[in-house]
């Protein structure tokens, strides 16, 4: 259920109130070296803004020169993330991002990465990391009956995936604290879209290699940075998704770092991990630019009716324009996916 402009103008207290000295403070002092590799040498990769939630605030990418890992910086501290997470899978939020995972598409797109694992492995146990609302383990236990799924998360979501019968076992928190305490219970654990979103990803991944028992699997899905949609389109690039995503590691960093765990890597691929909406997100963050504000608590006021009614009239206008960006994101997928152009990579790699 959408929020009433009773609950948003409640919220805006708080929000203003946390605005009122900037968002310097929502950072870290800036890195100067690698979070990765620990080289010295950095590069501005990109400057931007949330063009998501459209909160306040302005984010870095640098990139490694060394190892061309791509990372926020300076990075947002705990209580920066916990700002702009806020109102996103929770909240305002949490009914429009459920809706980003559920529909044919995002089903399909599941089933396909449960299929990739299914050569190696018909897991007993399946523990999914960053699993929000549990869409993942509901779709992949169609293909696997047999099988549980258990999820972890930081928010309330995965408690309601548990309740809603989408997972087993809901596990709330972090994977680094709470990995000892299920040591080799899973055959598999999945992590889609997750490791950019991690404070530490060496941490994470030792993390899971403690929660697999010996001979399970790893699957993981995260944006490409070397992609060249990436390049091309800059900070309209919607895997960037600032301020979100703190870490993007190159495909060959995290074979290595996997190699280095004791993991063997069985697949490493572009093609089955693209997720066709780069264009029309563009377009959208392009629209985001011109339009006037939505009623949101982190704006300082309420926009009026003339501004509220000027905002749908922009995004009835533009709607032939999204449409068309989509159809050709559906229409090019076949192309992209084969080549260097595809958003993501998935790795699958075995406990050793």
């Amino acid at each position: 259920m959408a929020a009433t402009s009773e609950q948003i103008a409640k919220l805006r207290t708080a929000y203003q109130a946390e605005l009122a000295d900037g968002t310097d403070r929502f950072f870290l002092p800036r890195r100067t070296g690698c979070p990765w590799c620990l080289g010295p040498d950095l590069r501005v990769k990109l400057r931007t803004v949330d063009h998501v939630q459209r909160k306040p605030g302005r984010f870095v990418l640098d990139e490694c020169l060394s190892c061309g890992h791509v990372f926020q910086n300076p990075r947002l501290s705990q209580e920066g993330l916990d700002f702009y997470y806020r109102d996103f899978y929770d909240g305002l939020g949490a009914e429009t991002t459920a809706r980003m995972f559920e529909g044919r598409g995002s089903e399909k797109r599941f089933q396909r990465s449960v299929r990739a694992l299914l050569p190696y492995t018909r897991p007993r146990r399946w523990l999914d990391v960053g699993t929000a609302h549990g869409h993942f383990p509901a779709s992949a236990g169609k293909l696997l009956p047999r099988t549980r799924f258990d999820g972890l998360d930081m928010g309330e979501s995965v408690l309601l995936a548990r309740r809603q019968g989408r997972i087993t076992e809901a596990h709330q928190g972090q994977l680094t604290d709470l990995a000892e305490g299920m040591a080799g219970r899973y055959d598999a654990v999945s992590m889609f879209h997750y490791l950019e979103h991690t404070l530490d990803p060496h941490s994470e991944l030792a993390a899971a290699r403690t929660a697999l028992d010996h001979g399970g699997h790893l699957l993981i899905e995260v944006p490409d940075p070397e992609s060249l949609t990436g390049r091309l389109l800059g900070n309209l690039w919607m895997p960037w998704f600032q301020p979100q995503h703190l870490n993007f590691i190159p495909l060959s960093n995290l074979c290595d770092r996997l190699t280095g765990l004791g993991f063997t890597v069985v697949a490493a691929e572009r093609t089955d991990a693209h997720i066709p909406v780069d264009l029309v997100c563009a377009v959208w963050f392009l629209l985001g630019r011109v339009l006037p504000p939505d009623d949101v608590p982190w704006a300082a006021t309420r926009p009026t009716r003339a501004a509220h009614a000027a905002r749908w009239a922009l995004v009835w206008a533009a709607a032939p324009f999204l449409l068309a960006a989509y159809g050709a994101d559906l229409l090019l997928d076949p192309l992209l996916r084969r080549s260097r152009f595809s958003n993501a990579y998935r790795v699958i790699a075995r406990r050793d």
